[in-house]
């Protein structure tokens, strides 16, 4: 008896993508996964005859609607008369052989399930933007390798490649007729999918896209590339926690310019080669001045045709100066956009176990910078059932803690701070309203910080009791 060949000893699969449009295939089973392989081949177009004696609800629908063709009984190896591909998907591994074995001898590929040895054909792991498809084997090796890739491509490959792909095969013809060497449209086509184009689709700008292509469809010299600014935010620190888009602004940057606390772990996602310039604000400083370099920064450099990625901790409409940075690329007719971010009180209050507007004790909650341009009134924010949470508090958590008890608020009011929340050295420090300045005092609180007041925060204390437990018998440490 021959062993089965090693992985190193056998030859690559060859990657094929096949035209099966009113062909037909013979599918073999009545379960789920004959369902699975049934709607992939049906959405490619085959005419599929489906092999069952109790067919699942959602096959017999197909059947009862004449998307398709029904045999019963004991498998027939003439039912493979006029068929192009086999599909054995049946709960019976010894059916499964059998089917593929007659497919073999009339020289008909084959898939069986869970039989890479059977199967003549593997259907690969696959990422679809529209006609855009990427397919991933491991040649039956390793199922859930292939998957593991295909969900890291799902994550990079954004939903606007199925428009960049239609509107490539829209202008096929004319850009073959513009640039009929084959090296001049490489050359094209490298500066297309380089230019503008993708970036405007990326933003749903398909009139601006369909405008980019047409300028550079008609401009012999490489076109000019027109600059943008992309205000994104980074979320409350833990690299897991940015957005699929703001990944995305990142790795398509020229230039990034970043807040001080924004960590490494989210800058090294950028594109390697991106200029990243540290614009944060310093205690002590001009912060307008600060502020003035970040405008005239947007300007050169979106000026000279370069993507700029304005990059701040949580979201950069939060407590940050992101409104005035809007209204200066809108007064200079800058292209930008906005990328939200997990703004600190939703992140840090997940990471520390608290639920702001638990419905048992808050009906509403506040989000409160303890420092501005304007004074704080503070008697409405000392009201029962209502959370607060304090953005940009460290310094500031002994007075605000006696404005709210001398406004009314409860001194035992329960208090959490959270420190460095949803990063490894996060700390989740529990106290009530009086004991605030003791706290930052025992404990030097430092930024980023943000308080959470009000009785939701006693969940706070549960929660880091259950964490030290868990810890302790080797579970997870943290939740974020």
């Amino acid at each position: 008896m021959s062993s089965r060949p090693s992985p190193e000893s056998t030859p690559p699969l060859l990657p094929l993508f096949a035209d099966l449009r009113g062909r037909g295939v013979l599918v073999v089973g009545s379960g789920a996964v004959a369902r699975r392989k049934g709607a992939m081949l049906l959405e490619a177009g085959a005419a599929v005859t489906v092999v069952a004696d109790a067919p699942e609800p959602v096959l017999r629908a197909w059947i009862d609607s004449g998307r398709v063709r029904w045999l019963q009984g004991a498998f027939d190896p003439a039912w493979l008369d006029d068929v192009w591909l086999v599909v054995a998907a049946s709960r019976d591994p010894t059916l499964n052989r059998n089917v593929a074995e007659a497919a073999h001898a009339r020289r008909i590929f084959v898939n069986a399930v869970d039989d890479a040895t059977a199967s003549s054909v593997h259907v690969p792991a696959r990422v679809r933007r529209g006609h855009l498809q990427v397919a991933i084997s491991t040649g039956g090796a390793a199922p859930v390798l292939a998957r593991r890739v295909r969900e890291r491509l799902e994550a990079e490959l954004d939903e606007s490649l199925d428009a960049l792909t239609r509107l490539l095969a829209r202008e096929r013809a004319r850009i073959r007729w513009r640039h009929p060497q084959p090296g001049r449209r490489r050359r094209f086509f490298q500066g297309l999918l380089d230019g503008d184009v993708p970036h405007l689709l990326r933003a749903r700008d398909h009139a601006g896209a369909q405008a980019a292509f047409e300028a550079a469809l008609a401009n012999d010299a490489d076109a000019p590339r027109h600059g943008s600014v992309a205000l994104v935010g980074a979320g409350p620190g833990d690299p897991g926690l940015l957005t699929l888009k703001a990944l995305r602004a990142l790795q398509d940057a020229d230039l990034i310019l970043h807040d001080r606390l924004v960590g490494a772990g989210i800058l090294e996602l950028a594109r390697r080669d991106a200029e990243r310039v540290d614009v944060g604000k310093h205690v002590g400083e001009d912060h307008d001045a600060t502020q003035a370099r970040i405008h005239a920064l947007f300007l050169k450099h979106a000026h000279a045709g370069q993507r700029v990625v304005r990059l701040q901790g949580g979201d950069p409409l939060v407590f940050g100066r992101g409104g005035e940075e809007l209204d200066f690329l809108r007064s200079h007719a800058i292209p930008h956009e906005v990328i939200p971010g997990i703004t600190a009180a939703l992140g840090c209050a997940a990471a520390a176990g608290v639920a702001l507007t638990d419905r048992r004790h808050a009906h509403g909650v506040t989000l409160l910078a303890a420092r501005g341009n304007r004074p704080i009134d503070h008697r409405g924010y000392a009201v029962g059932e209502h959370t607060l949470a304090v953005y940009m508090g460290a310094g500031e958590l002994p007075s605000l803690s006696q404005t709210l008890i001398r406004h009314g608020r409860p001194p035992d009011t329960a208090c959490v701070v959270i420190e460095n929340g949803t990063l490894p050295n996060q700390r989740v420090l529990a106290t009530t309203l009086a004991g605030l300045a003791a706290l930052a005092r025992e404990h030097a609180i430092h930024a980023p910080a943000i308080a959470i007041i009000g009785e939701v925060a006693a969940h706070a204390a549960l929660a880091e009791r259950c964490r030290r437990d868990a810890t302790e018998t080797g579970a997870i440490t943290r939740a974020a």
